[in-house]
């Protein structure tokens, strides 16, 4: 049986990919600091769940041996959160980054894939980002991802397969949820309020069903090293204006949701190309951000989230602003 080691294991993304590891047969130790609740898990004898803090080298040295492969998602997560402690953002993102990845190589971990984000690239005229594009990153938090990516590839031999996956923002259910990113926003006003505010509008944000972001993982996970040694990845649906996530969702909510459109000063648009990871994996996204939509609409209906405006809990920074995390 693949041990694999997963570093955030319990946040957003994790809490969907770790319960599709155990159903492929994979023994799962997850690496997490567990501020967005104890029971996003799920119970089962083939995962370990260690409760602790990557900065914590010690920790890393110790549980990292015996595992085959690991995917890092552990990070403060966007922008917001990252500036609400710039000091912290950079000790979690980038300066526990390479002792992470040095203690991979000396405990004879295999293959190791990192998560970036789309954001690296900053601002493009170009109509379709290839991963080959130089990077010029708006914020800290983009810079750190792309300062992780070089350091990683550093390391690259032919016994520790390194990669990147270049994240779209993310959207639909998962037991730990996230209602602060733009379509799972726009999905909780629209059904509880029935009412959308798009700031802006023409921006174009590429988005990624939950599910297709888990299946991207595990395709790199389980494709031949040769294709992934070295190499980056750009995943995402389709490169849709915030106007058109918002038709998307009215479709789905209904008619009688309301579109307010904003005037905004964030022209950040993001049009990256996915070609790639089709071209050498023959990864394609199978669900819809309508599908997401759905997902998310079935569980307000049957109140499997509840008080979504409230509850810190599917808030990054508002979690993050309620605990001392140092």
């Amino acid at each position: 049986m693949k041990k694999i080691l997963i570093t955030g294991g319990a946040g957003y993304v994790g809490s969907k990919l770790v319960p599709a590891l155990l159903e492929k047969n994979y023994e799962v130790t997850v690496l997490d600091l567990m501020i967005y609740g104890e029971d996003v898990l799920p119970n089962n004898k083939n995962l370990k769940i260690v409760k602790g803090d990557i900065r914590n080298i010690e920790l890393i040295k110790k549980i990292i041996p015996g595992h085959d492969s690991l995917i890092h998602l552990a990070c403060i997560s966007n922008d917001p959160s990252f500036e609400l402690n710039p000091k912290l953002g950079k000790s979690i993102n980038f300066d526990a980054f390479e002792p992470l990845v040095m203690a991979s190589v000396q405990g004879n971990v295999n293959r190791f894939i990192y998560a970036s984000s789309s954001s690296v690239y900053g601002i493009k005229k170009e109509l379709n980002v290839t991963e080959d594009m130089s990077l010029e990153p708006l914020t800290d938090y983009s810079r750190f991802k792309g300062d992780c990516e070089k350091i990683l590839n550093n390391y690259k031999t032919d016994e520790f397969i390194t990669t990147t996956i270049r994240p779209s923002t993310v959207c639909g259910f998962a037991k730990r949820q996230r209602l602060d990113l733009v379509v799972n926003i726009l999905t909780n006003h629209a059904y509880h309020k029935r009412e959308i505010n798009v700031f802006g509008g023409d921006q174009l944000r590429p988005n990624i069903h939950i599910d297709d972001m888990v299946r991207s993982y595990l395709a790199v996970l389980e494709a031949d090293s040769k294709k992934i040694n070295g190499e980056i990845f750009n995943v995402g649906y389709r490169n849709q204006s915030v106007n058109e996530l918002a038709s998307n969702v009215k479709e789905v909510i209904g008619d009688d949701v309301k579109i307010v459109n904003t005037i905004s000063n964030d022209n950040r648009s993001y049009h990256v190309s996915c070609q790639k990871i089709k071209n050498v994996l023959g990864f394609e996204t199978k669900f819809t951000i309508k599908d997401a939509v759905k997902d998310l609409k079935n569980c307000f209906e049957k109140k499997i989230l509840d008080n979504t405006f409230e509850n810190e809990l599917f808030f990054n920074i508002k979690r993050m602003n309620n605990i001392n995390l140092l």
